[in-house]
C-alpha cells in the first residue's frame, strides 16, 4: 500500500478533510506538531530522506509511518488521487456492515477477510529472507492472543516496528493460512493492523 493510499484512507476513516490532513502533516514536519480535526500528528525525526510520523486520536496511537519529504514537498493534494481506490471502497462498505470480530479458536485455514482484536505476547527477532520475487524482506511471527487462544502473526519489513510486546491490537482484513504445519495469520496486501487504545 502506497502512503498517499494509505493517507487517504485514514482521511475515510477518521472522517478528516484530506486536503487538511495533507498540510497538516506538512505542517507537523514544520512545527514538529499539528492537529486535523480529532488526529494529532507528531514530527518523530528523519530517517534515510524520509519524516517518521506518529498519528494520535485521543490519547490513543492510530498510526506511526514514514513518509518521503518528496511526497510532502508534491504541489497540490496528492491524497485526492487515492479517494477512490478499492482500499477505501472496501472500508466504506465494511463500515456499513459493521466490523465482524472473530474469536482465534474459531479461525480455519483458508479464512479471508479476518477482523480480531488481540495482544501481542511474543516479537521475535526479525530475519532476513528472499521472497519468491527475488528481492530480500524482514519477516517475523509474532505471537498473539485473545481469551479463547494464541496464533501466530506474520509481520514483514516495516509492519514489525508498528507493534510491540503488550500492545492490544486491531487486525482487519487478514486470511488465515498453514505454513510448515503452523496456523497464521497474515495481512497481505489488503489486511490492516492498527494499534487502538485497550478498553
Amino acid at each position: 500500500m502506497s502512503v498517499g493510499e494509505y493517507l487517504a484512507f485514514l482521511s475515510v476513516k477518521y472522517e478528516v478533510d484530506p486536503d487538511k490532513l495533507f498540510y497538516a502533516f506538512i505542517s507537523a514536519g514544520e512545527n514538529q506538531r499539528a492537529t486535523c480535526g480529532n488526529l494529532s500528528i507528531n514530527h518523530r525525526g528523519k530517517t534515510r530522506g524520509k519524516d517518521m510520523f506518529l498519528v494520535m486520536k485521543d490519547s490513543s496511537v492510530v498510526a506511526q509511518f514514514p513518509i518521503s519529504r518528496e511526497f510532502l514537498l508534491k504541489r497540490g493534494n496528492p491524497l485526492k488521487e487515492f479517494m477512490e481506490t478499492d482500499m477505501i471502497r472496501r472500508h466504506m462498505l465494511k463500515k456499513d456492515k459493521g466490523l465482524q470480530s472473530r474469536p482465534i479458536r474459531d479461525l480455519r485455514t483458508g479464512m479471508k477477510h479476518v477482523n480480531l482484536k488481540a495482544k501481542v505476547l511474543e516479537v521475535p527477532i526479525p530475519k532476513n529472507v528472499f521472497t519468491r520475487f527475488g528481492n530480500s524482506a524482514i519477516v517475523a511471527n509474532a505471537l498473539i492472543s485473545d481469551e479463547t487462544g494464541t496464533i501466530k502473526l506474520c509481520l514483514w519489513n516495516e509492519q514489525i516496528d508498528s507493534i510491540s510486546v503488550g500492545d492490544t491490537i486491531q487486525i482487519e482484513n487478514a486470511r488465515m493460512s498453514t505454513f510448515r504445519g503452523e496456523r497464521q495469520l497474515s495481512l497481505g496486501r489488503k489486511g490492516t493492523l492498527s494499534t487502538p487504545k485497550a478498553q
